[in-house]
């Protein structure tokens, strides 16, 4: 326990260290694949997330889903990828196959859906090769292109804000 929360917090200090903004808005390509990470641990209602990000527009075989639990239960089945900090090393290295093609792939959008600083979930969003990054304001500001102010409950809110957005952008089609 107090060995992963070293890990952790030396995974935080150096990611904070090496950290620039990020890169500015290059185009206005319309938004069509979509990456959604989400922290299980605060927010359990994902599947409800997931509905009103497709009853606004996206094309449910064109979102990609990560989900991050703080503990996994070997016993229980889990209908989309789950993963914790164990598939992070002490090099801050991620072992896991999947994580690293989710963070290889390049998103159109990236959907960050955690309001507490993780460093498994700071690194995956990171080293994304999503081409806009989205999440809350409770993160650091340097890792995402928009940030929404609201709660993780919040859902609702969060996905209108993030559409308005969108159009203002010319990132959707209105």
């Amino acid at each position: 326990m107090f060995l992963n929360y070293l890990k952790n917090f030396f995974l935080k200090y150096t990611l904070k260290n090496k950290w620039q903004e990020v890169s500015s808005l290059a185009g206005t390509n319309a938004i069509r694949t979509v990456g959604l990470v989400i922290d299980e641990t605060k927010f359990l209602d994902k599947e409800s997330l997931i509905q009103e990000l497709i009853s606004n527009g996206f094309a449910a075989n064109n979102i990609s889903i990560l989900v991050y639990r703080d503990t996994i239960n070997k016993k229980e089945t889990y209908s989309r990828h789950t993963f914790n900090s164990a598939v992070l090393n002490w090099d801050g290295a991620i072992t896991d196959r999947v994580v690293n093609e989710f963070i290889e792939t390049e998103f159109d959008l990236l959907v960050s859906y955690y309001e507490i600083e993780k460093a498994i979930l700071l690194l995956i969003t990171y080293n994304s090769k999503a081409k806009f990054k989205v999440g809350f304001s409770s993160i650091d500001k340097r890792l995402h292109h928009l940030t929404i102010t609201t709660r993780i409950e919040n859902y609702t809110i969060f996905v209108h804000e993030l559409f308005k957005y969108l159009k203002i952008l010319n990132k959707i089609e209105s």
